[in-house]
């Protein structure tokens, strides 16, 4: 597959699987969007191994793949778009590789059923994984980013999109409330309870002062760099709907597009 069809590729398992993030590449440069869809089309197949293996192995060794290609080995006889166009937009961009070897090992976590020790563990989980992405989208859109808001945003993104998630994170036995958390609101168990939605409306909260620090971080952002954080002018309406959920654990319907679409828009990003 030559690099445009794997650039083609990547945009349209992006378009499919994360179309929020598809919606923020449209304001980015035309020349900069596939650099994007590529990186956040990685993204995508790595977040997705947890929920496709049955034993936390099978999903170390698909990790391992990203981690031993990234590293300069080879994929032998599998033939893969999505890393085909990642290579090609680190080179492009002259991207350090370090950070994705990061988040592919930081991505062992989601593999067991074990919650975050305390929040402060939850946030490095954050700046490794989501973080990392708004860092190194940020060097495409502009290649001299100051990254001052990357951390900040992916705290916001990321939890605002495990808060999401929370539905099909229970019914597989899996809690995202760091235990310090859980304990200081007696959470025992993933059921619709005081204690449960005591705990989820904390991190709402923390989700929200990241976004706040985010705000204050893009005021001292170039504006050439800000468009890499166009997503995060998702997460308000996210985190609105959930203030208004009855039961954390049934699935929220979905935010019409056109919705999404206005947010995106209108922000001041």
């Amino acid at each position: 597959m030559s690099f445009p069809d794997c650039y083609a590729h990547c945009e349209a398992v992006l378009r499919e699987g994360d179309k929020d993030r598809w919606l923020a590449c449209m304001f980015a440069p035309a020349d900069k969007r596939p650099h994007l869809h590529a990186l956040y089309a990685f993204n995508l197949e790595v977040s997705r191994i947890a929920a496709q293996v049955t034993q936390p192995l099978l999903g170390e060794m698909r990790l391992q793949f990203w981690t031993d290609l990234l590293g300069g080995g080879s994929a032998g006889d599998v033939r893969n778009p999505v890393a085909d166009a990642l290579l090609a937009t680190l080179d492009a961009c002259r991207l350090h590789r370090e950070p994705l070897l990061e988040l592919l090992e930081a991505r062992l976590f989601d593999l067991y059923n074990e919650p975050h020790p305390d929040l402060d563990a939850f946030d490095h989980y954050c700046d490794l994984t989501c973080g990392a992405l708004f860092r190194l989208a940020g060097q495409i859109v502009d290649p001299s980013a100051t990254g001052l808001a990357a951390a900040p945003a992916g705290r916001a993104y990321a939890l605002t999109g495990l808060l999401r998630a929370l539905p099909w994170l229970a019914a597989e036995h899996k809690s995202l409330v760091p235990a310090d958390i859980a304990a200081r609101h007696g959470v025992r168990a993933m059921q619709n309870a005081p204690a449960l939605r005591a705990a989820l409306e904390a991190l709402r909260a923390h989700a929200r002062e990241n976004l706040a620090q985010t705000r204050a971080a893009l005021e001292r952002t170039p504006a050439q760099e800000r468009p890499a954080y166009r997503p995060l002018a998702l997460p308000k309406l996210y985190l609105a709907q959930m203030d208004e959920a009855g039961d954390p654990l049934h699935p929220l319907p979905e935010i019409p597009q056109w919705r999404r679409q206005w947010a995106l828009l209108r922000a001041k990003v």
